[in-house]
C-alpha cells in the first residue's frame, strides 16, 4: 500500500473550528463518516487524519460515540446487526469499506484491545499463538510467541507459566496478554477502548508505559475517559460530544498541547477543565 499523500482536514461536524495539520503522512483517515443503528445516529459527520506512529486519544462524555468511531476504524461495526456505515475510511489511501476488501484481513492490520481483558480460554502460549495460526503462520511459534509477550512487557511474568490458563493470571496482566495477542500479527494500528478503565493504578501505569513504547512502531488509538491519562500519552486528542440529540460530532482535533492548553472551542474548554463531563 503506498502512504497517503495529502493530509485531510479534520473537522467538528456543525461545528466552526477546522484543524488542518501540516503533515503527510497519515496511516488512517476517515471523511464525512456516519454511523446509523437502526434509525438511530451515533455519530455524524467526522472527518480526521491519524497521523503514522502517533498516539490519538479520543475523549468526551459517555454517549458521544467514541466507541462507534474507534470500531469503524477496523470494521467491527460490520458485526453489530443494523448497523450501518456511511462515508469513507481509508487505511494509507485504500477504501476499507470497498466490497472487495477482506474485514479479517483489515482485523489483523488494524488490531483491537477492549476495555475488560477478555483472554481466550486457553493456555497463555494458545492466546499468543491464535492469530498466527489462522494466518497459516507455523513455522518459529515459539519465537513469535516469546518476542509478541516481550513488546507486551509480560514475557518475564508468564514465561514460566505458558501452558496455563491465561485466565489464571492477574487482570493487568491479562491485559497485557491480549495486547501480546494483538502484536503477534504484526498490525500497524491498535484499536484500544479503555484498555486501563478496569485496572488497578499499577496496572494502569503499566498499560501507558506499555502505550508509549510501542508507538515508536504502531499507531495506537485508545478511548479514554482519564483527562490525566489522555494528556500523559498521547500526541493529538479528538474531543467528541453529543447534543440533546444524541448524535455523536468530533468537535476539535489537534495537538495534545492545542486541545488542553490552548483548546478553540469553549465546549472543548469545559470538558477538559471539568466543567462538563
Amino acid at each position: 500500500m503506498n502512504k497517503i499523500d495529502d493530509q485531510k482536514i479534520a473537522s467538528s461536524g456543525n461545528s466552526k473550528n477546522i484543524i488542518k495539520f501540516d503533515n503527510s503522512n497519515n496511516i488512517l483517515e476517515c471523511e464525512k463518516l456516519s454511523v446509523n443503528y437502526g434509525d438511530a445516529t451515533a455519530i455524524e459527520n467526522v472527518s480526521m487524519g491519524i497521523p503514522k506512529n502517533s498516539i490519538v486519544s479520543l475523549i468526551g462524555p459517555s454517549g458521544c460515540g467514541k466507541s462507534t468511531l474507534l470500531r469503524c476504524f477496523n470494521r467491527m461495526n460490520d458485526l453489530i446487526p443494523q448497523a450501518r456505515v456511511n462515508g469513507s475510511v481509508k487505511f494509507y489511501q485504500n477504501e476499507i469499506y470497498s466490497d472487495d476488501v477482506d474485514p479479517t484481513e483489515i482485523r489483523f492490520r488494524i488490531g483491537m484491545v477492549f476495555q475488560r481483558p477478555n483472554p481466550f480460554p486457553k493456555s497463555i502460549y494458545e492466546n499468543i499463538a491464535f492469530g498466527p495460526k489462522i494466518n497459516g503462520i507455523t513455522d518459529n511459534l515459539d519465537e513469535v510467541v516469546e518476542n509478541s509477550l516481550k513488546r507486551a512487557a509480560v514475557w518475564d511474568e508468564v514465561k514460566d507459566r505458558l501452558n496455563e490458563s491465561a485466565l489464571s493470571i492477574s487482570g493487568g496482566q491479562q491485559q497485557r496478554i491480549c495486547i501480546a495477542r494483538a502484536l503477534a500479527v504484526n498490525p500497524e494500528v491498535i484499536l484500544m477502548d479503555e484498555p486501563a478503565s478496569a485496572l488497578d493504578p499499577i496496572s494502569t501505569q503499566s498499560i501507558e508505559d506499555l502505550i508509549l513504547e510501542l508507538s515508536s512502531d504502531v499507531t495506537i488509538l485508545i478511548v479514554t475517559h482519564n483527562m490525566q491519562q489522555a494528556t500523559r500519552i498521547s500526541d493529538y486528542a479528538a474531543f467528541m460530544l453529543a447534543g440533546e440529540e444524541r448524535i455523536g460530532r468530533l468537535i476539535e482535533y489537534g495537538t495534545n498541547e492545542q486541545v488542553f492548553g490552548n483548546p478553540k472551542d469553549e465546549r472543548t474548554e469545559a470538558y477538559v477543565t471539568g466543567r462538563i463531563g
